[in-house]
């Protein structure tokens, strides 16, 4: 009968670079990948050569190894995040693809590495796609914008005044109907307001678009108060399209960055802020509970008696993106059954 063998993998955007090991933590075989659909298959049949391979420890889980661990996931493979090894153990062991590897596969032997990545194959994936293109097409329209007023500085003193004191929207259309025969510096303006008002068509799309997948995959989400489609999308996103991989709500909200971290010592018992999780998550909750703070009767009684009790008004916010993302995760993990929770 075959043993269990562990499984290693150290990803790379052209070449993969696997490593297994026994039950025992006995080093078996290294080798090399490329990265195509034949490559993942090959790399499955060389492990499975020596023994059952039942669990994987990949790098990267989420850009370069997110094809391989689909491959790995139809093949009946459990795969485990794997984070890189910190510069400690680098300078102990050296640095290679082959020891990244076979750390790889110790982290899950060892249970070091427990996390289970995203599945990368549903409605969050394609938000993540949409929500790359919209912030691109936000930051180019920003700069574009920025230009134009820019060169507005330098123009011809009579057309400056033309032009003057108006609006963001009525300067980009009367910019785009300009004339840019007579002067390079009017056939600049011309061309950057096109150019905004074509990625500003882009924003609106995406925008539409991620509305809609929002819609489709959790729409209790845009019910609740201060959810928009972006902060919705974000949220998702981060949840990924496996959300019951998060154990519970506490892991959401570290996931997040809003719980708190213990630093206590001796007699000093105290917890400190997390600054890690998804800071685009955290953005979120922090954007959601600002529109509490304006529209919300139970979060405005709520900031009212906090404040109160003495606390400022950061650390109000703080609880307040904590007790947000207990009630968000309520809806992002059972949708169908969810009960809206009070605020405070």
């Amino acid at each position: 009968m075959a043993e269990d063998v562990i499984l290693g993998v150290d990803t790379h955007k052209d070449i993969h670079v696997a490593a297994v090991i026994t039950t025992l933590g006995a080093s078996l075989a290294h080798q090399e990948f490329p990265t195509t659909a034949v490559g993942y298959r090959q790399l499955i049949i060389w492990a499975q050569s020596f023994g059952v391979v039942r669990r994987a420890g990949v790098e990267c889980t989420g850009s370069y190894g997110v094809a391989l661990t689909r491959a790995l996931h139809r093949a009946g493979i459990e795969v485990v995040e794997v984070n890189q090894p910190d510069r400690a153990t680098r300078r102990k062991r050296g640095k290679t693809d082959a020891i990244d590897a076979d750390a790889a596969a110790r982290a899950v032997l060892s249970g070091r590495a427990t996390t289970t990545p995203k599945t990368a194959d549903g409605p969050a994936a394609d938000m993540r796609i949409l929500r790359l293109a919209k912030e691109s097409a936000v930051k180019a329209r920003t700069q574009a914008m920025n230009q134009l007023k820019a060169v507005l500085l330098v123009l011809d003193p009579d057309l400056r005044e033309q032009l003057s004191g108006m609006t963001n929207p009525t300067l980009i259309a009367t910019c785009a109907a300009l004339d840019g025969d007579h002067s390079e510096a009017a056939f600049t303006m011309r061309l950057l307001a096109c150019r905004i008002q074509n990625l500003a068509q882009e924003v609106k799309e995406l925008t539409r678009r991620t509305t809609k997948a929002v819609k489709a995959s959790r729409p209790e989400l845009l019910e609740l108060v201060g959810v928009g489609p972006d902060s919705a999308a974000v949220l998702l996103i981060t949840a990924g399209d496996n959300p019951d991989r998060l154990t519970d709500e506490a892991s959401f909200a570290a996931l997040c960055g809003v719980s708190p971290v213990e630093q206590s010592s001796g007699k000093t018992q105290r917890r400190r802020l997390n600054r890690g999780g998804h800071r685009q998550a955290n953005a979120a909750l922090y954007r959601i509970v600002q529109s509490r703070i304006r529209w919300d009767e139970r979060t405005q009684v709520y900031l009212q008696r906090r404040t109160a009790e003495g606390m400022s008004r950061r650390e109000i916010i703080r609880c307040l993106k904590r007790y947000v993302a207990r009630e968000l995760y309520r809806y992002i993990w059972h949708p169908a059954t969810s009960v809206v929770p009070a605020t405070a």
